[in-house]
């Protein structure tokens, strides 16, 4: 090669980089952390596949239940998977309650009659009990029913994948409240400090020392706990730890330039809160979401397991486990919960896992 095409070549180079380099330094933040979260890939598949059940789990009242889809019975349509109880008598069923729609099929089919029923894929629920014919108590998995049921006739498999959507939404949500009380509070107190960040240090400190259990059993003995008030009752104890994460980083991001500049410009307190110091503070709320969720998961399985959570006969994994270990000859009661709990918990410490490292400041920084 000439020492002119050398030449050229070279002066072509930067160039021919400059593109690239624009193109990287023109990515935000977020958008760097997004990118390094998505090579981390045993969090990220594992963040697609608990938002893909999740999600799933919302449609399991059509894909795993005993009502059935449609029933069409003399030239009329029914939804009872819709619309809820239709007594047998309806369908001239010889079956005192609710028509067993199961039944209703087999013998619509053996007849070659004109009435049809579309089920489920799973034709069993998670309510249905001895009562409904062709279910025992402390039935072995088969391929009826395929987890066995438990110990009153209930199918253990529809129960788990139910109690998979209340366990997962009920630590969502308590991690939603605990962080909307816990951050509002840490960034009041770490963004005006003075008497007002001292007078709430010493309540937190108080309120903090609150034992849960024994909280939770004496307002359950007042009230019959619901999802809802399960969740208020624990997010008054889980706010606590977010607010001296955000305490700190308010302390840490109201010392920097760009807040003196917003405050020389006369902005108002709950513009530079929100708008500057805020979105610069996030890291530990979204580093930290994933482990809070585990938390809110791991303290309704305890609750249910002792009897202090969500009423029967709600699905819950905790309730499942108690029975088991009531008789622990019958195996699949145990195994069944605790490997969803053990899987689900072990999914959301590889997403918390991937979303920390994906976050630490010391790869991507705003000062950098």
């Amino acid at each position: 090669m000439s020492d002119e095409q050398q030449l050229t070549n070279t002066n072509q180079d930067p160039v021919a980089l400059e593109p690239k380099k624009k193109k990287e330094i023109s990515l935000s933040i977020l958008k760097k952390r997004w990118l390094k979260f998505k090579k981390l890939k045993r969090g990220y598949y594992s963040f697609l596949l608990l938002v893909f059940l999740y999600i799933i789990s919302f449609f399991f009242p059509l894909l795993i239940n005993n009502r059935a889809l449609i029933v069409r019975y003399e030239g009329k349509f029914y939804f009872p998977a819709f619309k809820g109880y239709y007594p047998g008598k309806i369908f001239k069923a010889d079956v005192p309650g609710e028509a067993n729609y199961s039944i209703l099929q087999r013998q619509w089919q053996e007849k070659n009659s004109d009435n049809w029923v579309l089920l489920p894929l799973y034709d069993h629920g998670p309510y249905e009990d001895i009562n409904v014919e062709g279910n025992k108590i402390y039935e072995a998995p088969s391929s009826r029913h395929w987890f066995g049921t438990d110990d009153v006739g209930r199918d253990v498999f529809a129960r788990l994948l139910y109690g998979f959507n209340i366990s997962v939404s009920f630590g969502i949500g308590l991690t939603l409240i605990s962080y909307l009380i816990g951050v509002s509070l840490g960034a009041a107190m770490g963004y005006f400090g003075g008497k007002f960040d001292l007078i709430f240090q010493r309540f937190i400190e108080i309120w903090s020392t609150l034992p849960l259990l024994f909280v939770v059993i004496i307002i359950s003995s007042i009230i019959r706990p619901t999802f809802s008030i399960l969740i208020v009752i624990l997010a008054m104890i889980y706010w606590t730890s977010m607010t001296y994460f955000m305490r700190a980083e308010f302390y840490r991001e109201k010392t920097k330039d760009y807040v003196a500049a917003a405050i020389a410009m006369g902005q108002s307190n709950s513009t530079i809160i929100f708008k500057h110091i805020l979105p610069n503070s996030l890291v530990p709320i979204i580093t930290y979401f994933p482990f809070n969720v585990i938390g809110g998961i791991s303290s309704l399985v305890a609750l249910d397991f002792l009897g202090f959570g969500l009423p029967p006969p709600t699905p819950s994994w905790g309730q499942m486990v108690s029975v088991g270990l009531k008789s622990i000859s019958k195996w699949w009661m145990v195994l069944s919960p605790l490997g969803a709990l053990f899987l689900t918990l072990l999914t959301i410490v590889f997403i918390g896992e991937a979303v920390r490292e994906a976050f630490d400041p010391k790869v991507f920084s705003r000062l950098r």
